[in-house]
């Protein structure tokens, strides 16, 4: 049984947004036309791609989870953004570390939940 109360659905909205406006502004450094909405929803993919995944593939093999996740994160980029292979992997990676930047700082700015 899943258990979501409303500090979870807020967590997970707020990381959406913010995951959504860091790849905003990444496809914009790399010349993309689309607006907020396509980021928004890529955002929304890339989360349920990776849940499905490490929900199929078990904790047990995170690496491969991870591995399967990004590559499938890569082909909704390329599809959503219609680009090739060589630039959605060079928006992906500043994607992911920006990401991982963020990530460091943010919770410790609001506290623990």
């Amino acid at each position: 049984m899943i258990d979501l109360n409303l500090a979870t659905i807020i967590v997970f909205l707020i990381s959406l947004v913010i995951s959504a406006i860091i790849i905003y502004a990444v496809t914009k450094i790399f010349g993309e036309k689309e607006k907020f909405g396509t980021a928004l929803l890529a955002a929304f993919i890339g989360a349920i791609i990776y849940a499905a995944a490490y929900y199929f593939l078990r904790p047990e093999l995170g690496w491969l989870a991870s591995l399967v996740g990004g590559i499938a994160w890569l082909i909704a980029l390329r599809a959503l953004y219609s680009i090739g292979w060589l630039k959605a992997i060079g928006i992906a990676i500043i994607i992911w570390v920006i990401a991982a930047v963020v990530s460091f700082f943010l919770p410790t700015v609001i506290g623990p939940l």
